[in-house]
C-alpha cells in the first residue's frame, strides 16, 4: 500500500504530545471501507491465522484493550492500521517500503506457497505458509506491549521468526519515546528513536538514513536490529557509504551550509573517503538497504521533500539550483521544525495536494503553466483518493492517565475530510463511526466522506471554501468538549470517587510495575463513562456537520453541472 507517515517527537509538538499519523492508501484502482472498534482486554484467539499468508502465531495470554480500524469486509483479512493500548502505548502499520535486488537476494521474503496436487499424488507438495505482513502486525504486537520499545522487540522477535512477505515501516510511541522500525528483506529488521525535539517523513521508501551499531548492540538507547544484522550486511556488502557519517547527530533548527551545500537536519561531509571497515559502528541503512529509482523520484521523494518545505521553509527548497529538490536521494530522515507542529499542521500534511505550487493537480492553468510546461500530477500527492483513513495518534502530557490517547478520526479522501479527536480509553465506540459496513449510506461517517470528496473534487474552485470551513468548525468545537471532559475527569479523580479496584489497592499497586500501573489507572469505569459520552458527544456535533457540508457541496455541484440550461441564457 502507498502510504505517508509523520511522527513527531514530544519536544517537537505544541503541547508536549507525542504524535503519529499515517494515511492508509489503498493499491491502485482500489479502496477499503473502514471502521473504528475498540477490542476489550483479554480478548484474543490463543492463536492467530493470517488470512493472506496462513501463517499461525501463538498470541500469548491476556492481551491490553486497545483501538484499531479493520477493513469491513474481512476478504483479506482485519488490516487493523492503528491503534492505542490501555497501557499508553500507540502503533500504526504499516508503511509500505521499497528495497533493492541485493537486500532480496540475500534475504528473500517470505512468501506463501501454496500446495501443489493432492496428498497421495506422486508430485503432491504441501503448502508452506508465508511470513507475517500489514495485515497481521497490529493484532500481533499492540495488545501485548507495555511501551514504545516493547513493541520494537515484539515486533521484532516476530519477525526473525516468521519473516514477511513485504517490506514494511512500522511506527511504535509512549508519553516519552517514538520508535520507527523497517524491515530488511525476510528476516531483518532495524529501529531508531526519532530524537524528542524532531519529526520526521516516510513516504514508501526506505528512509532510515543513519545507523549506530555500537549503540544498537550496547545500550540501545537510540537504536535496536536483529542479532545477526552487521553480519548480514558485511557478509552481503550491502554497505555502500563512502563518506564520513557524523556519529553526533544534532538537527538544526534552519538549514546549515556545508561546503556550499545547506543541508536540512544532518551533517554530512562531501568529501570522499576510503570505504568504512567491516567493523563500522555506523552505516547509510538507505544506501544499504533501499532504493534510488526513478519512479521514486515520481512518487515518494516528493512527499518527504513537500512536507520538510512545510515544516522547515527555511530551507533552500526551490529553484534549479535547490540542494533539496523533489528528486532528492538524500533528504534528510527527521529534521527539527523551525516552530512547534500543531495537530492542525499535521492534518495539512497528510492532505497536503502540493498546494500553492505549480505541481497541484487542482491548480489553475495559469499557475501550472510555470516554466513553459503543464507540471499538474507530475508528484504523487499525499491527500490521494484512495486514502482508506488516516489516525493522528496522540498521547498528552498533563492530563489523567485514563484520558491521555486520542485518536484523531480521518476517513477517505484527507483533502476534502476533517479529523477530530476521539478519546482511546473506551469501551464502545460512536455508531457513526464504528458502524460502517459495505453498504453506501450517509449514515456512515466513512461513506458521508466518500461522497463529499466525489464532489468537491469534480467542483474544486466552486465547493473547496465550504470544506475548509467545516474543517475548522469541527475541530474547534470537538477540542471544546475535549477541554470539557478533561475538567470533568480531573474533578472526577480529584473528588476520589473514580477509584478503581486496583487503583485502590496500594498493596497490589507498590508490587505491580510502573506499567501495570498504568493499566490499572486506565481500567477505570466511571472515567470510561466519561469519555464514552464526550465521544458521542462529539460524533453528533461530527455528524451534523458533516450532513450540512454535504448539503452545501451537493448544491455547488448540482448548480454547475455541464448539462445546465436556462431560458435566461438565450
Amino acid at each position: 500500500m502507498g502510504c505517508t507517515t509523520i511522527i513527531v517527537g514530544k519536544n517537537a509538538s505544541a503541547n508536549g504530545a507525542t504524535i503519529m499519523a499515517r494515511t492508509d492508501d489503498s493499491g491502485h484502482g482500489s479502496f477499503s471501507a473502514k471502521k473504528f472498534e475498540v477490542i476489550p482486554p483479554n480478548d484474543s484467539p490463543s492463536t492467530y491465522r493470517s488470512v493472506l499468508s496462513h501463517v499461525e502465531v501463538p498470541l500469548p495470554a491476556g492481551g491490553l484493550r486497545y483501538t484499531r480500524f479493520p477493513d469491513v469486509d474481512g476478504k483479506k483479512g482485519l488490516w487493523a492500521g492503528a491503534g492505542i493500548n490501555s497501557a499508553l502505548v500507540s502503533m500504526t502499520a504499516t508503511e509500505t517500503l521499497t528495497t533493492n535486488e541485493r537486500v532480496l537476494a540475500a534475504d528473500p521474503l517470505v512468501e506463501l506457497q501454496e500446495a501443489v496436487s493432492k496428498p497421495g499424488d506422486p508430485d503432491y507438495k504441501p503448502e508452506i505458509p508465508g511470513g507475517i505482513g500489514e495485515e497481521d502486525m497490529v493484532v500481533l504486537v499492540l495488545p501485548y506491549i507495555h511501551c514504545a520499545r516493547e513493541g520494537v522487540t515484539r515486533l521484532g522477535e516476530l519477525l526473525e521468526t516468521y519473516g514477511t512477505y513485504e517490506m514494511n515501516g512500522v511506527g511504535f510511541a509512549d508519553r516519552d519515546e517514538v520508535w520507527w522500525l523497517e524491515t530488511v528483506g525476510g528476516h531483518h529488521w532495524l529501529a531508531r528513536r526519532l530524537p524528542d525535539d524532531c519529526y520526521a517523513v516516510i513516504a514508501n521508501q526506505f528512509s532510515l538514513d543513519y545507523f549506530d551499531f555500537e549503540d544498537a548492540f550496547g545500550e540501545a538507547r537510540e537504536y535496536m536490529c536483529s542479532a545477526d544484522l552487521r553480519e548480514f550486511v558485511t557478509e552481503n556488502h550491502l554497505d555502500l557509504g563512502l563518506y564520513e557519517l557524523s556519529r553526533e547527530r544534532d538537527p538544526e533548527p534552519i538549514p546549515v551550509e556545508l561546503e556550499g551545500n545547506p543541508v536540512l537536519g544532518f551533517s554530512v561531509s562531501n568529501s570522499f573517503n576510503p570505504p568504512q571497515t567491516p567493523e563500522s559502528a555506523v552505516i547509510n541503512p538507505r544506501l544499504a538497504f533501499g532504493s534510488r529509482t526513478d519512479s521514486d523520484h515520481t512518487y515518494n521523494t516528493p512527499r518527504v521533500w513537500a512536507l520538510q518545505r512545510f515544516l522547515n521553509p527555511g530551507a533552500d527548497w526551490d529553484g534549479p539550483e535547490a540542494y533539496l529538490r523533489p528528486d532528492s536521494d538524500d533528504l534528510p530522515w527527521c529534521a527539527r521544525p523551525e516552530r512547534k507542529i500543531t495537530m492542525e499542521d499535521v492534518k495539512y500534511a497528510e492532505s497536503y495536494h502540493y498546494q500553492g505550487l505549480p505541481f497541484d493537480p487542482y491548480a489553475r492553468p495559469e499557475q501550472a503553466m510555470t516554466g513553459g510546461a503543464d507540471k499538474r500530477g507530475i508528484y504523487r500527492p499525499i491527500g490521494i483518493n484512495r486514502t482508506n483513513f488516516d489516525a493522528f495518534l496522540e498521547l498528552r502530557p498533563g492530563v489523567p492517565e485514563a484520558a491521555c490517547g486520542l485518536n484523531w478520526i480521518a476517513f477517505g479522501a484527507m483533502p476534502f475530510n476533517t479529523a477530530v479527536p476521539f478519546y482511546a480509553n473506551v469501551r464502545a465506540v460512536p455508531e457513526y463511526l464504528g458502524g460502517t459496513t459495505t453498504r453506501v449510506t450517509t449514515e456512515s461517517h466513512y461513506w458521508e466522506n466518500r461522497i463529499i470528496a466525489a464532489l468537491v473534487d469534480a467542483h474544486f474552485h466552486q465547493a473547496i471554501a465550504h470544506v475548509e470551513r467545516y474543517q475548522q468548525a469541527t475541530v474547534a468545537k470537538a477540542l471544546a468538549v475535549v477541554a470539557k471532559t478533561d475538567r470533568a475527569v480531573w474533578e472526577l479523580l480529584t473528588a476520589g470517587s473514580a477509584d478503581s479496584p486496583d487503583s485502590g489497592d496500594s498493596t497490589k499497586a507498590s508490587a505491580t510495575s510502573e506499567a501495570e500501573n498504568v493499566v490499572a489507572l486506565v481500567e477505570n469505569p466511571k472515567v470510561q463513562a466519561l469519555l464514552e459520552a464526550a465521544n458521542e458527544e462529539i460524533a453528533a456535533m461530527l455528524k451534523r456537520e458533516t450532513d450540512d457540508l454535504l448539503d452545501k457541496v451537493l448544491f455547488e455541484a448540482s448548480m454547475n453541472m455541464r448539462c445546465a440550461f436556462s431560458r435566461d441564457d438565450a
